[in-house]
C-alpha cells in the first residue's frame, strides 16, 4: 500500500509523534515530483524575467547576473559571471539529467523496442526538419542569421509533459507515451546539433584530454564501480576538459550520464534471502523494554541491512531521483529567470516582431513542429512501419504535434549559442516565447476538445498498475487519478478482469472505462470494456 495524503504512513512504521512531519514531507515529495508544478514554476520565472526586463529594475538586475565569481587554487585562477555559471555549469547538470532519462529509455524504456518506438522517433526527425526548412525560407540568404536554424528544432519536455499532465486521464496513455518518447528523441537530436554545429573551433589537445577522461569513466563502469562519488568527481574533470576544448560544456553532462551504471551491485535473488535472515536476526535481538541505543546487536544488524539495501537501487536511478527536484525546481527556473529577459523599452518593437529571425523561429515552432511531426507520422503509418497507439486518433496526434512546438528551455539555450549579437538573440527569444505560449494553449485546446467529445460518450482512459510496478514521472499525475477510478470499482468481476489483464501485460495496462454519470461519485466508474492495450 502506497503512502497518500490521508495515510502518509499506511504501515505505521513511524512513531505517532512524527506522523505530522511525515505528512508534510510527503507533500514536499509529491510537489517536487510533479511535472505540472515544475512547468508552472518555470513559467512564473519567465514572467518575472519579462516584467523586470521592462521595468526600471532591469539595469541592476542585468548587472547582478553579470557579477563575476573568482575562484583560485594555487596558481590557477578561474573567473566566470553568474549568468555563465548558470548556462555552463548548472545547465550541464540539466543535461546530465537529460542523459540519464535518455539512457533509461534506451535501456528499459520506450526506446528499447525499436518497432514500438519507430513512430515517435521518425516523427521527431520530421519535427526537426520542417522547422529548419521554415526558418531557412526566411533566413537562408542572410549570412548573419542563417546559422540560427537550430533554434526552432527542440521541444521543451518539461513544459510539454506538464501541459499534458493537466489533461489527466482525459487522453489515452498512448498520447503521453508518444509525446514523451518524441521529446526524448528530440533531445538526442538537439544534443547532437549543439555538439556539432554550435561549439567554437575545438582544441584537439583538450578534446584528447576529454576522450582520455571519458575512457577512464567507461573503464570504471566496466570494472563495476557502483559508488556515485567517483563518477561525479571524474565527471567534473570531464566538464572542465570539454569546456576548454571549445565544444559546449553541457555535452559533458550527457557523456557522463552514459557511463553511470544502470545495474545493481547487489545480487537481488541472494539479497532477498539475506535480508530476510537479517530481519529475523533483528527481531530476535530486539528488546522492547530497553532504549534502542543500548541494543548493540539490534543496531548492528539493522545498520548492515540499511547499508546494503541502499545499494540495491542502481547508481543511475539514485542520481536521477536526486537531481530531478533540483533541476526542475532550481536550475531551470534560474535559467528562465536569466534568459527570458526580453526588453521592449527603448527598442523598436515592430522591428523585433517583423525580423526574419522572429518569423523563422515563430513559424518554425508553431507550424513547422506540428507539420513535420504529423507528416512523418502519417508516412510512418501509411507505409506500415508502425501504427498509431491504441485508442489514439489523428486529433490526438495533432494535439501532441502542436505541443511539440513548445520550445522554451532548449530553444533559448540554442539561441544563445547561435547568435553573437544581443539584438538577434532578443528577436529569437520573442519568437520562442510567443510561439511556445501559443503552441501550449492551442495544443491543450485541441486535446481538451477531443477529451470533451470522449466525455460526452462517457469514456475515460485509465492506466492501472500492480502495486510492485514502478511508474516513471511522465504520466504520474494521470496514473494517480486513474488509481482512484480503479479503486472506486464495485464490480468484483471487473476488478478480477483488471488484475488478469495487468498480469498478462507485464504490470501496467490501459483500459477504456465507460462512466455512468447517474451513479454516486464514490462508485461512478464502472469498466464495461476491459481491454489491456499496453504494458511497460
Amino acid at each position: 500500500m502506497e503512502p497518500t495524503d490521508k495515510t502518509p504512513d499506511p504501515h505505521h512504521i513511524f512513531i505517532d509523534e512524527v506522523q505530522g512531519h511525515q505528512r508534510r514531507w510527503l507533500k514536499v515529495i509529491q510537489f517536487t515530483g510533479s511535472s505540472t508544478k515544475a512547468a508552472a514554476i518555470m513559467l512564473v520565472a519567465a514572467i518575472v524575467a519579462l516584467v523586470i526586463a521592462n521595468s526600471p529594475a532591469f539595469e541592476p538586475f542585468e548587472e547582478f547576473w553579470h557579477t563575476h565569481v573568482v575562484v583560485g587554487v594555487g596558481g590557477f585562477i578561474g573567473e566566470m559571471s553568474l549568468a555563465h555559471i548558470i548556462n555552463d555549469i548548472f545547465m550541464a547538470v540539466f543535461f546530465l539529467l537529460v542523459g540519464l532519462e535518455i539512457k533509461y529509455e534506451m535501456t528499459v524504456g520506450e526506446l528499447t523496442n525499436i518497432r514500438q518506438a519507430a513512430l515517435p522517433i521518425i516523427a521527431a526527425f520530421g519535427g526537426v526538419l520542417a522547422p529548419i526548412v521554415i526558418y531557412s525560407i526566411f533566413n537562408a540568404t542572410n549570412p548573419e542569421t542563417s546559422h540560427g536554424w537550430g533554434v526552432p528544432t527542440a521541444t521543451d519536455i518539461a513544459f510539454a509533459l506538464g501541459i499534458m499532465a493537466l489533461l489527466g486521464n482525459r487522453v489515452p496513455n498512448g498520447v503521453r507515451v508518444f509525446l514523451s518518447t518524441l521529446a526524448v528523441a528530440d533531445d538526442i537530436i538537439a544534443i547532437l546539433v549543439i555538439a556539432i554545429f554550435y561549439g567554437q573551433s575545438p582544441s584537439l589537445m583538450w578534446l584528447a584530454v576529454a576522450a582520455v577522461i571519458l575512457v577512464v569513466l567507461l573503464l570504471m563502469n566496466r570494472a563495476h564501480v557502483y559508488a556515485l562519488a567517483p563518477y561525479l568527481l571524474v565527471g567534473c574533470l570531464l566538464w572542465f576538459a570539454v569546456f576548454m576544448s571549445g565544444v559546449h560544456s553541457t555535452i559533458a553532462g550527457v557523456l557522463l550520464a552514459f557511463t553511470i551504471p544502470t545495474g545493481s551491485r547487489v545480487n537481488l535473488s541472494e539479497f532477498m534471502k539475506w535480508s530476510g535472515d537479517r530481519v529475523r536476526e533483528a527481531n530476535d535481538s530486539f528488546v522492547e523494554t530497553e532504549p534502542v541505543v543500548l541494543q548493540k546487536d539490534y543496531m548492528s544488524t539493522v545498520s548492515r541491512l540499511s547499508r546494503v539495501a541502499k545499494q540495491v537501487v542502481p547508481p543511475a536511478t539514485r542520481l536521477e531521483h536526486m537531481l530531478y527536484p533540483w533541476v526542475y525546481f532550481a536550475v531551470l527556473p534560474l535559467f528562465a529567470l536569466t534568459n527570458a529577459d526580453v526588453s521592449f523599452l527603448g527598442g523598436d518593437v515592430l522591428a523585433m516582431v517583423t525580423s526574419p529571425v522572429f518569423f523563422g523561429v515563430f513559424f518554425g515552432l508553431l507550424l513547422g513542429k506540428p507539420i513535420g511531426i504529423m507528416l512523418f507520422s502519417f508516412l510512418t503509418v501509411k507505409f506500415k512501419i508502425a501504427s498509431l497507439p491504441e485508442n489514439v486518433n489523428w486529433i490526438h496526434m495533432l494535439g501532441a504535434g502542436i505541443l511539440g512546438g513548445v520550445g522554451f528551455t532548449m530553444a533559448i539555450f540554442v539561441a544563445n549559442l547561435a547568435f553573437p549579437e544581443a539584438v538577434l538573440i532578443a528577436d529569437a527569444k520573442i519568437g520562442i516565447l510567443s510561439a511556445s505560449l501559443l503552441a501550449g494553449v492551442v495544443g491543450f485546446i485541441f486535446l481538451f476538445m477531443q477529451a470533451k467529445a470522449a466525455e460526452r460518450q462517457g469514456i475515460a482512459y485509465v492506466s492501472a498498475s500492480l502495486d510492485e510496478v514502478h511508474r516513471q514521472t511522465a504520466g504520474k499525475e494521470a496514473s494517480e487519478v486513474a488509481d482512484d477510478v480503479v479503486l472506486g470499482m464495485t464490480d468484483e468481476d471487473t476488478i478480477d478482469d483488471v488484475r488478469e489483464v495487468l498480469a498478462s501485460e507485464g504490470g501496467i495496462a490501459e483500459f477504456v472505462v465507460h462512466v455512468d454519470a447517474a451513479r454516486d461519485e464514490a462508485d461512478a466508474a464502472e469498466a464495461e470494456d476491459v481491454t489491456g492495450t499496453r504494458g511497460q
